[in-house]
Protein backbone atom coordinates (compact mmCIF):
# COMPACT_ATOMS: atom_id res chain seq x y z
CA UNK A 1 0.00 0.00 0.00
CA UNK A 2 2.71 2.29 0.75
CA UNK A 3 4.35 1.77 -2.43
CA UNK A 4 0.80 2.65 -4.39
CA UNK A 5 0.76 5.76 -2.09
CA UNK A 6 3.74 7.17 -3.17
CA UNK A 7 3.75 5.76 -6.90
CA UNK A 8 0.00 8.47 -6.76
CA UNK A 9 2.23 11.49 -4.62
CA UNK A 10 4.46 11.02 -7.98
CA UNK A 11 2.23 10.79 -10.31
CA UNK A 12 0.06 13.64 -9.39
CA UNK A 13 3.10 16.00 -8.90
CA UNK A 14 3.94 14.94 -12.56
CA UNK A 15 0.64 16.25 -13.20
CA UNK A 16 0.62 19.54 -11.61
CA UNK A 17 4.16 20.40 -13.31
CA UNK A 18 2.24 20.39 -16.54
CA UNK A 19 4.69 17.14 -17.55
CA UNK A 20 1.43 15.24 -17.88
CA UNK A 21 -1.49 14.77 -19.15
CA UNK A 22 -4.75 13.57 -17.73
CA UNK A 23 -8.13 11.68 -19.14
CA UNK A 24 -11.59 12.18 -18.66
CA UNK A 25 -13.33 9.93 -16.73
CA UNK A 26 -14.91 7.14 -18.01
CA UNK A 27 -18.46 5.43 -16.73
CA UNK A 28 -18.64 1.51 -17.68
CA UNK A 29 -22.43 1.94 -17.45
CA UNK A 30 -22.08 3.26 -21.12
CA UNK A 31 -25.36 3.50 -22.24
CA UNK A 32 -26.89 4.56 -19.04
CA UNK A 33 -25.14 7.99 -19.66
CA UNK A 34 -26.12 8.24 -23.34
CA UNK A 35 -24.94 11.75 -23.72
CA UNK A 36 -21.91 11.69 -21.97
CA UNK A 37 -20.81 8.96 -24.40
CA UNK A 38 -22.07 11.14 -27.51
CA UNK A 39 -23.84 14.02 -27.36
CA UNK A 40 -25.90 13.17 -30.41
CA UNK A 41 -27.64 10.61 -28.01
CA UNK A 42 -29.76 13.83 -27.13
CA UNK A 43 -33.18 13.05 -27.97
CA UNK A 44 -32.77 9.86 -29.08
CA UNK A 45 -35.34 8.20 -26.79
CA UNK A 46 -38.15 10.49 -27.91
CA UNK A 47 -39.83 11.20 -24.72
CA UNK A 48 -38.44 13.31 -22.01
CA UNK A 49 -35.92 11.17 -19.81
CA UNK A 50 -34.16 12.04 -16.67
CA UNK A 51 -30.66 9.72 -15.94
CA UNK A 52 -28.89 10.00 -12.48
CA UNK A 53 -25.19 8.30 -12.38
CA UNK A 54 -22.75 6.99 -9.60
CA UNK A 55 -19.30 6.15 -9.75
CA UNK A 56 -16.70 5.15 -7.24
CA UNK A 57 -13.30 3.92 -8.31
CA UNK A 58 -10.59 2.33 -6.35
CA UNK A 59 -12.62 2.61 -3.05
CA UNK A 60 -10.19 0.78 -0.86
CA UNK A 61 -7.36 3.27 -1.59
CA UNK A 62 -7.21 6.23 0.46
CA UNK A 63 -7.20 8.51 -2.80
CA UNK A 64 -9.84 7.10 -4.90
CA UNK A 65 -11.91 8.84 -7.72
CA UNK A 66 -16.06 9.58 -7.27
CA UNK A 67 -17.85 11.00 -10.17
CA UNK A 68 -21.80 12.07 -10.41
CA UNK A 69 -23.84 12.56 -13.35
CA UNK A 70 -27.11 14.06 -13.95
CA UNK A 71 -28.82 14.48 -17.56
CA UNK A 72 -32.01 15.67 -18.99
CA UNK A 73 -33.00 15.42 -22.35
CA UNK A 74 -36.29 15.09 -25.25
CA UNK A 75 -36.90 15.09 -28.60
CA UNK A 76 -38.94 18.45 -30.00
CA UNK A 77 -40.41 17.87 -32.79
CA UNK A 78 -40.62 22.28 -33.46
CA UNK A 79 -36.77 22.03 -34.10
CA UNK A 80 -35.96 18.85 -35.70
CA UNK A 81 -34.32 17.69 -32.91
CA UNK A 82 -33.34 16.76 -29.50
CA UNK A 83 -32.06 19.20 -26.65
CA UNK A 84 -30.20 17.70 -23.72
CA UNK A 85 -28.52 19.24 -20.24
CA UNK A 86 -25.53 17.45 -18.41
CA UNK A 87 -23.66 18.11 -15.64
CA UNK A 88 -20.71 16.33 -14.02
CA UNK A 89 -18.68 16.51 -11.09
CA UNK A 90 -15.37 14.73 -10.52
CA UNK A 91 -13.55 14.22 -7.33
CA UNK A 92 -9.76 13.05 -7.46
CA UNK A 93 -7.60 11.76 -4.70
CA UNK A 94 -10.21 12.53 -1.71
CA UNK A 95 -10.88 16.09 -2.95
CA UNK A 96 -7.03 17.05 -4.40
CA UNK A 97 -8.98 18.24 -7.54
CA UNK A 98 -12.28 18.34 -8.25
CA UNK A 99 -13.92 19.39 -11.69
CA UNK A 100 -17.28 20.11 -12.47
CA UNK A 101 -18.89 20.52 -15.68
CA UNK A 102 -22.29 21.79 -17.35
CA UNK A 103 -23.03 21.67 -20.78
CA UNK A 104 -26.10 22.37 -23.46
CA UNK A 105 -26.52 20.14 -26.14
CA UNK A 106 -28.55 20.02 -29.44
CA UNK A 107 -28.74 17.37 -31.75
CA UNK A 108 -30.27 17.26 -35.54
CA UNK A 109 -32.52 13.75 -36.21
CA UNK A 110 -32.00 13.17 -40.14
CA UNK A 111 -34.52 10.70 -41.45
CA UNK A 112 -32.66 9.37 -44.83
CA UNK A 113 -35.46 6.52 -45.23
CA UNK A 114 -37.93 4.27 -43.45
CA UNK A 115 -35.21 2.18 -42.43
CA UNK A 116 -31.41 4.26 -41.50
CA UNK A 117 -31.70 7.66 -39.71
CA UNK A 118 -28.95 9.12 -38.60
CA UNK A 119 -28.50 12.32 -35.25
CA UNK A 120 -25.76 15.19 -35.32
CA UNK A 121 -24.87 16.44 -31.42
CA UNK A 122 -22.73 19.64 -30.26
CA UNK A 123 -22.41 20.63 -26.91
CA UNK A 124 -21.08 23.59 -25.46
CA UNK A 125 -20.06 23.69 -21.59
CA UNK A 126 -18.58 25.47 -18.95
CA UNK A 127 -16.09 23.09 -17.19
CA UNK A 128 -14.20 24.55 -13.52
CA UNK A 129 -11.35 22.61 -12.02
CA UNK A 130 -10.14 23.54 -8.18
CA UNK A 131 -7.00 22.58 -6.31
CA UNK A 132 -7.06 21.62 -3.01
CA UNK A 133 -3.12 22.63 -2.19
CA UNK A 134 -3.43 21.13 1.55
CA UNK A 135 -4.11 17.84 0.74
CA UNK A 136 -0.81 17.41 -1.58
CA UNK A 137 2.35 15.91 -0.87
CA UNK A 138 6.41 16.72 -1.84
CA UNK A 139 9.50 15.17 -2.15
CA UNK A 140 11.10 17.34 0.49
CA UNK A 141 8.12 16.82 3.13
CA UNK A 142 9.43 13.41 3.44
CA UNK A 143 12.02 11.92 6.03
CA UNK A 144 13.55 8.78 5.51
CA UNK A 145 13.03 7.21 8.60
CA UNK A 146 9.57 9.03 10.18
CA UNK A 147 7.45 9.65 6.91
CA UNK A 148 6.10 13.35 6.21
CA UNK A 149 6.86 15.45 8.74
CA UNK A 150 8.18 18.65 6.87
CA UNK A 151 6.36 21.84 5.38
CA UNK A 152 7.50 22.05 1.80
CA UNK A 153 9.32 25.25 0.16
CA UNK A 154 7.09 25.04 -2.84
CA UNK A 155 5.05 28.11 -3.14
CA UNK A 156 1.28 27.61 -2.25
CA UNK A 157 -1.21 28.34 -5.66
CA UNK A 158 -4.47 27.22 -4.71
CA UNK A 159 -5.56 27.31 -8.23
CA UNK A 160 -8.96 26.98 -10.01
CA UNK A 161 -9.22 26.93 -14.01
CA UNK A 162 -12.61 27.60 -15.87
CA UNK A 163 -12.73 27.35 -19.52
CA UNK A 164 -15.34 27.18 -22.68
CA UNK A 165 -15.15 23.36 -23.69
CA UNK A 166 -16.51 22.07 -27.21
CA UNK A 167 -17.76 18.69 -27.86
CA UNK A 168 -19.54 17.00 -31.57
CA UNK A 169 -20.56 13.70 -32.62
CA UNK A 170 -23.10 11.48 -35.10
CA UNK A 171 -25.09 8.63 -34.55
CA UNK A 172 -26.77 6.28 -37.88
CA UNK A 173 -29.63 3.56 -36.98
CA UNK A 174 -31.50 1.37 -38.16
CA UNK A 175 -34.10 -0.98 -36.37
CA UNK A 176 -31.18 -3.15 -35.66
CA UNK A 177 -28.19 -1.59 -36.00
CA UNK A 178 -26.51 1.54 -34.93
CA UNK A 179 -23.11 3.15 -34.84
CA UNK A 180 -21.49 6.09 -33.63
CA UNK A 181 -18.60 8.75 -33.50
CA UNK A 182 -17.64 11.71 -30.71
CA UNK A 183 -14.99 14.33 -30.48
CA UNK A 184 -14.84 15.48 -26.93
CA UNK A 185 -12.81 18.92 -26.19
CA UNK A 186 -12.49 20.19 -29.86
CA UNK A 187 -10.99 23.17 -28.54
CA UNK A 188 -8.47 22.10 -26.61
CA UNK A 189 -9.00 24.62 -23.59
CA UNK A 190 -6.15 24.64 -20.85
CA UNK A 191 -7.38 23.28 -18.22
CA UNK A 192 -4.00 23.77 -15.95
CA UNK A 193 -4.51 25.49 -13.13
CA UNK A 194 -0.91 26.72 -12.46
CA UNK A 195 0.60 29.61 -14.87
CA UNK A 196 1.66 26.78 -17.28
CA UNK A 197 -0.35 26.17 -20.31
CA UNK A 198 -1.81 22.66 -20.26
CA UNK A 199 -4.00 22.18 -23.50
CA UNK A 200 -7.02 19.43 -22.96
CA UNK A 201 -6.29 16.59 -24.93
CA UNK A 202 -9.16 15.52 -27.85
CA UNK A 203 -11.08 12.26 -26.73
CA UNK A 204 -12.06 9.92 -29.65
CA UNK A 205 -15.27 7.65 -29.11
CA UNK A 206 -16.20 5.05 -31.35
CA UNK A 207 -19.16 3.21 -30.68
CA UNK A 208 -21.41 0.29 -32.35
CA UNK A 209 -23.54 -2.13 -31.56
CA UNK A 210 -26.76 -4.82 -32.60
CA UNK A 211 -29.72 -5.31 -31.14
CA UNK A 212 -30.27 -9.43 -31.91
CA UNK A 213 -33.57 -11.20 -31.44
CA UNK A 214 -33.07 -14.89 -30.09
CA UNK A 215 -36.01 -17.29 -31.84
CA UNK A 216 -39.40 -16.87 -32.64
CA UNK A 217 -42.20 -15.79 -30.56
CA UNK A 218 -45.77 -14.68 -30.56
CA UNK A 219 -46.96 -11.05 -29.45
CA UNK A 220 -47.90 -13.01 -26.10
CA UNK A 221 -44.53 -14.16 -25.32
CA UNK A 222 -41.46 -12.12 -23.76
CA UNK A 223 -39.04 -10.71 -25.65
CA UNK A 224 -35.82 -11.89 -25.63
CA UNK A 225 -32.49 -10.27 -27.35
CA UNK A 226 -28.55 -10.07 -27.39
CA UNK A 227 -26.70 -7.03 -28.20
CA UNK A 228 -22.81 -7.28 -29.51
CA UNK A 229 -21.33 -3.89 -28.86
CA UNK A 230 -17.92 -2.24 -28.54
CA UNK A 231 -16.61 0.91 -27.49
CA UNK A 232 -13.31 2.40 -28.69
CA UNK A 233 -11.65 5.50 -27.01
CA UNK A 234 -8.55 7.29 -27.57
CA UNK A 235 -7.33 10.17 -25.69
CA UNK A 236 -3.29 11.41 -25.96
CA UNK A 237 -1.97 8.13 -26.10
CA UNK A 238 -4.27 6.09 -23.98
CA UNK A 239 -6.50 3.89 -25.89
CA UNK A 240 -9.23 1.96 -24.16
CA UNK A 241 -11.28 -1.05 -26.18
CA UNK A 242 -14.47 -2.37 -24.73
CA UNK A 243 -15.71 -5.62 -26.49
CA UNK A 244 -18.75 -6.97 -24.68
CA UNK A 245 -22.71 -7.98 -25.01
CA UNK A 246 -25.83 -7.53 -23.27
CA UNK A 247 -28.92 -10.02 -23.10
CA UNK A 248 -32.34 -8.73 -22.60
CA UNK A 249 -35.49 -11.01 -21.63
CA UNK A 250 -38.48 -8.56 -20.74
CA UNK A 251 -37.34 -6.01 -18.35
CA UNK A 252 -34.25 -7.73 -16.96
CA UNK A 253 -31.19 -7.21 -18.64
CA UNK A 254 -28.00 -8.06 -17.66
CA UNK A 255 -24.35 -7.83 -19.56
CA UNK A 256 -20.45 -8.28 -19.95
CA UNK A 257 -17.19 -6.48 -20.97
CA UNK A 258 -13.99 -6.86 -21.27
CA UNK A 259 -12.03 -3.93 -20.79
CA UNK A 260 -7.90 -3.65 -22.32
CA UNK A 261 -6.23 -6.92 -20.70
CA UNK A 262 -7.00 -5.59 -17.54
CA UNK A 263 -10.78 -5.77 -16.81
CA UNK A 264 -14.18 -7.74 -16.31
CA UNK A 265 -16.86 -5.00 -16.27
CA UNK A 266 -20.35 -7.21 -14.92
CA UNK A 267 -23.80 -5.55 -15.04
CA UNK A 268 -27.40 -5.82 -14.32
CA UNK A 269 -30.53 -3.88 -14.35
CA UNK A 270 -34.05 -3.65 -14.05
CA UNK A 271 -35.68 -1.61 -16.90
CA UNK A 272 -39.18 -1.51 -16.94
CA UNK A 273 -39.86 1.05 -19.83
CA UNK A 274 -41.04 4.14 -16.88
CA UNK A 275 -38.00 3.30 -14.59
CA UNK A 276 -34.44 1.89 -15.17
CA UNK A 277 -31.88 0.66 -12.67
CA UNK A 278 -28.53 -0.69 -12.76
CA UNK A 279 -25.47 -1.63 -11.07
CA UNK A 280 -21.90 -3.05 -12.26
CA UNK A 281 -19.07 -4.25 -10.52
CA UNK A 282 -15.51 -3.55 -12.43
CA UNK A 283 -13.10 -7.01 -11.58
CA UNK A 284 -9.45 -6.09 -11.81
CA UNK A 285 -6.67 -8.68 -13.44
CA UNK A 286 -4.04 -6.58 -13.37
CA UNK A 287 -1.68 -5.97 -10.93
CA UNK A 288 -3.81 -3.69 -9.25
CA UNK A 289 -6.34 -5.86 -8.26
CA UNK A 290 -9.71 -5.56 -6.53
CA UNK A 291 -7.33 -7.18 -3.37
CA UNK A 292 -5.47 -3.52 -3.65
CA UNK A 293 -8.44 -1.71 -5.05
CA UNK A 294 -11.57 -2.56 -4.64
CA UNK A 295 -12.43 -2.79 -7.70
CA UNK A 296 -15.27 0.20 -9.01
CA UNK A 297 -18.86 0.34 -7.76
CA UNK A 298 -21.24 2.10 -10.22
CA UNK A 299 -24.96 2.66 -9.76
CA UNK A 300 -27.27 3.99 -12.21
CA UNK A 301 -30.77 5.78 -12.27
CA UNK A 302 -33.04 6.39 -15.03
CA UNK A 303 -36.72 8.11 -15.37
CA UNK A 304 -38.33 7.44 -18.46
CA UNK A 305 -41.45 10.14 -18.98
CA UNK A 306 -44.80 10.21 -21.26
CA UNK A 307 -44.79 12.25 -24.53
CA UNK A 308 -46.61 15.50 -24.94
CA UNK A 309 -47.98 14.13 -28.61
CA UNK A 310 -49.11 11.24 -29.43
CA UNK A 311 -46.49 10.36 -31.36
CA UNK A 312 -43.02 11.16 -31.98
CA UNK A 313 -42.08 12.50 -35.56
CA UNK A 314 -39.16 9.81 -36.02
CA UNK A 315 -38.38 5.95 -35.24
CA UNK A 316 -36.33 6.37 -31.49
CA UNK A 317 -33.22 4.54 -31.18
CA UNK A 318 -32.92 1.27 -29.83
CA UNK A 319 -29.52 0.77 -27.87
CA UNK A 320 -28.82 -1.66 -24.53
CA UNK A 321 -30.15 0.59 -21.96
CA UNK A 322 -26.77 -0.05 -19.46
Amino acid sequence: MNKLKYLFIAVLGLSISGQLFAQDPTFTQFYANPLYLNPAFAGSHGCPRFNLNYRNEWPSLSSNYVTYSASYDTYIKGISGGLGLLATHDRQGSGTINTSNLGLIYSFHLKFNRKFSMLFGAKAAWTQKFLDWDKLTFGDMIDPRKGFIYETKDVRNDGSRGFFDASAGMVGFSKRFFFGFAAHHLNRPNESMIEQESPMPIRYTFHAGADIEIGKRSRFETKTSIMPNVIFQYQRGFMEMNIGTYIKHGAFQAGVWFRNRDAFILTIGLNTGTMRIGYSYDITVSKLNNGVSGGSHEVSLGLNLKCRDKQVAFKTLSCPSF
